[in-house]
């Protein structure tokens, strides 16, 4: 197994403490928004592996998966998705929201990137939409508490909401809710929001944003966001989103055409490796409103926290409905009995708290470690660990 060195992203939304608290590090005073872990072209986590008798050279990890993939990754991991590891780790530390966003299913995914291929896009033109051909699932687990937004809430809901703010310019949209009928209500109302006049909306999240100061409760979260974006139309947008709070431990699937942000809090995400996102507001960066519609799902959903399922061997899975990645927790006591972690997929252990050693390596929190397939590992020491692999 090998020790990774791994990039930390510098967005403007990440918090300026919670991973260097993690890693127990000094604060730079800049953000520390995302850690990557993982084989993504953007910022592969790196590594040294011994060569014969010699100590070798720092190689990205992404190089050694492409020399010889079944190595690395196991036939049958290669068989499911080809020669590349199919996730993407991340420590991520919200201290601002994130931008409101969806992803794309495979099929949109597939078709969406064929087609601006044929139109000769450029893959980095700030209008692209589909960056690659794959799809985004995604699972965030809190490690402190964490508020998001996720799916759509009931329109009777948001309506009473958004009602409750008395703003007029307000009122088309609370009498689309009550009247239409779910999906229906849910297209119009999210349609009407980002094809708005901008001066007007901004008018309109301002006056939004006061009466939701004043109100507080269950408006305050829209107060937030309007802090970080004013004049948004994402912030109105926002309030068509279930508000949701994770305590440490718990976590939150968003599956395609699910439109979600992260508002605030420190968790551990992983994703298929991809970076296919549409955004719907909270945003500078482009937003394409006629493919967004065409992918966002029109229903509302009660919000599904998922809180792992323990297992006699001590593996606490957070079960989701994809095979790109498995995410699960091994909480280590002091006094345990090893734990094998041997398996013929590849995997990245990630140490939370403690110090749990795999192998001859000890990992403080924030650190990890590249597993390639079939190679024996074994668990002892306290400390919390996360592992991610896949189904096959």
């Amino acid at each position: 197994m090998d020790r990774l060195s791994n990039t930390v992203r510098p967005y403007a939304w990440g918090s300026t403490t919670a991973i260097p608290e993690l890693l127990g590090i000094a604060p730079t005073g800049e953000p520390q928004a995302e850690m990557w872990m993982g084989a993504h072209p953007g910022a592969p986590s790196r590594l040294t592996r011994p060569i014969g008798t010699g100590i070798g050279t720092e190689q990205a990890l992404s190089d050694i998966i492409d020399a010889d993939p079944e190595r690395e990754l196991g036939p049958a991991a290669v068989r499911a998705f080809g020669p590349r590891l199919p996730f993407l780790l991340k420590l991520l530390a919200a201290g601002a929201p994130l931008s409101l966003q969806v992803h794309p299913d495979l099929t949109q995914a597939r078709q969406g990137y064929a087609d601006e291929e044929s139109r000769g896009i450029p893959v980095d033109a700030p209008h692209r939409t589909y960056k690659d051909a794959n799809h985004k699932p995604e699972l965030v687990c809190a490690l402190t508490p964490f508020e998001g937004l996720c799916g759509f809430r009931r329109p009777a809901e948001t309506a009473a909401l958004m009602g409750a703010l008395g703003v007029d310019s307000l009122k088309p949209y609370v009498d689309l809710l009550r009247a239409h009928p779910e999906e229906a209500a849910l297209r119009e109302v999210l349609t009407a929001i980002l094809s708005a006049e901008p001066d007007a909306m901004a008018r309109t999240v301002e006056e939004a944003a006061e009466a939701a100061e004043r109100l507080g409760g269950a408006h305050a979260p829209y107060a937030q966001i309007a802090r970080h974006y004013p004049g948004d139309p994402g912030v109105i947008a926002a309030m068509l989103l279930n508000h949701v709070r994770l305590q440490p431990g718990e976590a939150m699937f968003l599956g395609a055409g699910v439109p979600h942000a992260y508002l605030d809090g420190l968790g551990v995400e992983v994703m298929a490796n991809s970076d296919n996102v549409l955004r719907c507001g909270l945003t500078p960066k482009h937003v394409d409103v006629p493919e967004l519609l065409c992918i966002v799902r029109f229903e509302a959903t009660d919000p599904d926290i998922l809180r792992p399922e323990a297992s006699p061997t001590g593996e606490e899975l957070y079960d989701t409905p994809v095979d790109e990645f498995r995410l699960s927790r091994y909480v280590l006591p002091a006094g345990g009995t090893p734990v094998d972690l041997t398996t013929a997929a590849p995997q990245i252990l990630l140490c939370t708290a403690g110090g749990p050693q795999t192998g001859e390596l000890t990992l403080a929190p924030g650190e990890a470690v590249f597993v390639p397939a079939d190679e024996s590992v074994e668990v002892t020491g306290t400390g919390t660990l996360f592992r991610a692999t896949v189904v096959i």
